[in-house]
């Protein structure tokens, strides 16, 4: 598959919901786009908290009327078996929202089980360098934090590739952005970041470090 621009937001519609599309989570996207090619009626979207998955659940029913279950692992699985059922029998695109396709996410009825083996699935992955500093550039601006954009590329250099770490490390710049009442700058940073072990110390040498 070919690459895809960075970043794109997938769709523009509703306007409240933007999901960053880089090469980690593009196939998702392009299995979700293509709901009407799936062999059966229901399809899997896994991946890691704060991965944006239940945004993207939501866009997808924006924009094909379809039926979503988050966290299906926690509904019943007979509720899900005739939820798959369904699906197919009113050919309403059916998606499940999970941590984990099975076997990881253990499934004890065999009918259920054998219908989610034979469902495509979409698989978000951790994010990679584009995305990583894609989502740290949106999560600065959509708070409004007084950042500079260098202070963006050292973040994107020395942040977990986890989507979860990424909006620990935007917090706790919110929090002391707004208890300090100044500027972010890169020894600010570093230094608070450091001190919640949010980033390595012994991680971090470079040319921006006393900037």
């Amino acid at each position: 598959m070919s690459q895809l621009a960075l970043p794109l937001a997938w769709p523009a519609e509703p306007r409240d919901a933007v999901f960053l599309v880089t090469p980690s989570n593009a196939a998702a996207v392009r299995m979700l786009e293509e709901w009407r090619e799936w062999p059966v009626g229901t399809a899997l979207l896994v991946g890691p908290p704060r991965s944006g998955r239940s945004t993207l659940g939501r866009l997808f029913v924006a924009r094909t009327g379809g039926v979503v279950i988050d966290d299906a692992p926690a509904e019943p699985e007979e509720s899900l078996f005739h939820a798959w059922n369904a699906a197919q029998d009113r050919q309403r695109p059916l998606l499940l929202i999970a941590d984990a396709a099975p076997p990881a996410w253990p499934v004890a009825l065999p009918d259920l089980r054998t219908r989610l083996a034979a469902s495509p699935l979409a698989t978000i992955a951790p994010p990679d360098d584009s995305l990583a500093r894609a989502l740290l550039a949106h999560h600065v601006e959509r708070r409004g934090l007084p950042a500079p954009a260098e202070l963006v590329d050292w973040l994107a250099a020395r942040t977990e590739r986890s989507h979860a770490a990424i909006e620990r490390i935007v917090d706790a710049l919110d929090r002391v952005s707004l208890e300090r009442r100044r500027r972010l700058t890169i020894p600010l940073a570093r230094s608070l970041l450091i001190e919640a072990g949010l980033i390595d110390a012994g991680a971090t040498p470079g040319f921006l470090e006393d900037a």
